[in-house]
């Protein structure tokens, strides 16, 4: 699948296992929470790049004590309606520090994306033959946002306060 990461088509350089599948001595590899449960000593102790796929109904929680050791949290969108997912990501951001690479894979739609990002997704999988242009124009759609969220980003509000400020002194 194609991905969208840093406003930019990028190559997915991370292997998706199924929970059957050998692993594999080198690469990067994504494997579901259930394999990471049952295998985490032994997927840790590899010397390459570990993400892990959360469904929208498994909780963060059991991933805090190895977020540090994660290079990747993929988080799915079963339905474009069901945002579950949402909270997962602020949680995972906000509360729990997760620096790696956060990515949205499943029903993702391009209407979504800004708000994706301001919950912590920095990465997106594109559905097959999806049309990238829609993709392209929402990276650019907002240039200022008006709540404060995990995401960094200065809301209006306190950039007024700033020139406001500015301005007195």
């Amino acid at each position: 699948m194609p991905l969208l990461k840093d406003g930019a088509l990028r190559d997915d350089l991370w292997q998706r296992l199924a929970d059957d599948a050998p692993l594999p001595v080198e690469g990067a590899v994504i494997v579901g929470a259930g394999r990471f449960g049952a295998d985490r000593v032994m997927l840790l102790a590899r010397a390459a790049p570990l993400g892990v796929l959360l469904n929208n109904t498994d909780p963060v929680e059991p991933l805090v004590p190895d977020l540090h050791r994660l290079a990747l949290i993929a988080l799915d969108f079963p339905k474009f309606s069901d945002g579950r997912a949402y909270s997962q990501a602020r949680l995972l951001r906000e509360r729990y520090g997760f620096a790696g690479e956060l990515r949205a894979t499943g029903q993702v739609l391009p209407d979504q994306l800004h708000h994706m990002r301001r919950c912590g997704f920095d990465a997106f999988e594109l559905a097959r033959g999806e049309p990238l242009q829609a993709w392209r124009r929402a990276v650019h759609s907002f240039s200022a946002v008006y709540q404060p969220t995990g995401d960094g980003r200065v809301p209006v509000s306190a950039l007024r306060r700033r020139l406001t400020g500015a301005a007195v002194r």
